[in-house]
């Protein structure tokens, strides 16, 4: 049996959303059964764009705080990461407001850099992965709860592609993008292969619609953790009411035997039936996964130019 532990939350103040994460952890041993002394501790929350902070399309700075705030006081040595599409994970969590709170907790901001790790699956005999989050002792993945144009929803497996450095992400795109089967496949073999040791699903607030940035703010009011980021993902599914083989990781993790059977999720509070939501907006319509040559292209032009120069000259125009 996996335990998924959901509950209903509504405040992202800290004194509040602190005591949430709190009950939260209980069943599954607090923070501590996760994080021992000295452990390196990557957290890696949702950082897709710095262009849209007010329409709740990235993990909530206060969910980062928190669960920071633990990982320290079990003796953990916590820092954040992330690979966006665009840009720097430092310039994104700048634009939404990230770096007070970092600041204060003296919370490094690092930048992924890939390298190439051996699979088990046939389809894929490799992928290229950030060296950070492999070699993090324990590793703390915190997605928001989204509907996304390309696969349906995004959720705690979707939310690791984010370890795949940025330029990498278009290029699977062109490569295993023009099947939706295998691209979901690839993003569980993603999960898999950096198996986070807790994964803690900011629901509060979701992001609903054209997604995973295009869609609008929705209050669910539920916080979501387990050490099975694949059970998580399930849970979720049930409490939006969508059926999971439009999902395709959920689709892939099923044809995997990754929790494919809602029965073996064991629920020490909320129900996923008790935190129905029957009206949550998907897509109007879904776009190709595969971005064909000339996007990759661009992708990863913009990329470079973002990362290499046009930050870099923002820092010298500061400085002087």
């Amino acid at each position: 049996m996996y335990t998924v532990s959901l509950i209903r939350a509504q405040s992202y103040e800290l004194q509040k959303l602190r005591a949430s994460l709190e009950y939260l952890l209980e069943p599954l041993g607090g923070i501590e059964a996760v994080v021992s002394k000295g452990d390196r501790v990557l957290l890696k929350p949702n950082l897709l764009t710095g262009s849209r902070p007010t329409k709740e399309c990235i993990t909530r700075k206060e969910i980062v705080y928190c669960v920071a705030q633990l990982v320290k006081e079990a003796g953990g040595q916590p820092f954040l990461g992330d690979s966006p599409a665009f840009g720097s994970a430092k310039g994104v969590a700048k634009a939404n407001g990230y770096l007070p709170l970092c600041e204060e907790l003296d919370l490094p901001i690092v930048e992924f850099r890939g390298q190439r790790y051996s699979t088990e699956n046939e389809n894929f005999n490799h992928l290229r992965l950030s060296k950070e989050a492999m070699n993090a002792d324990v590793v703390i993945n915190l997605p928001k709860v989204k509907s996304h144009m390309q696969l349906t929803m995004t959720m705690g497996v979707k939310n690791l592609f984010g370890c795949v450095p940025g330029k990498m992400k278009a290029w699977w795109h062109m490569e295993a993008g023009k099947d939706a089967n295998r691209f979901g496949e690839m993003l569980v073999e993603t999960a898999k292969a950096i198996s986070p040791n807790l994964t803690i699903i900011d629901g509060i607030i979701g992001h609903e619609g054209n997604g995973p940035s295009g869609g609008e703010p929705r209050d669910l009011g539920v916080l979501g953790a387990s050490t099975n980021v694949f059970a998580l993902d399930r849970a979720f599914i049930e409490i939006l009411n969508v059926d999971p083989s439009l999902v395709p990781t959920l689709a892939a993790q099923a044809r995997l035997g990754l929790c494919q059977d809602f029965n073996e999720i064991a629920f020490p509070y909320c129900t996923p039936e008790e935190l129905l939501i029957n009206d949550w907006k998907l897509p109007d319509a879904l776009t190709p996964i595969d971005f064909g040559l000339p996007r990759v292209l661009r992708s990863t032009f913009k990329h470079f130019y973002i990362r290499f120069i046009q930050e870099p000259m923002k820092a010298y125009a500061t400085n002087k």
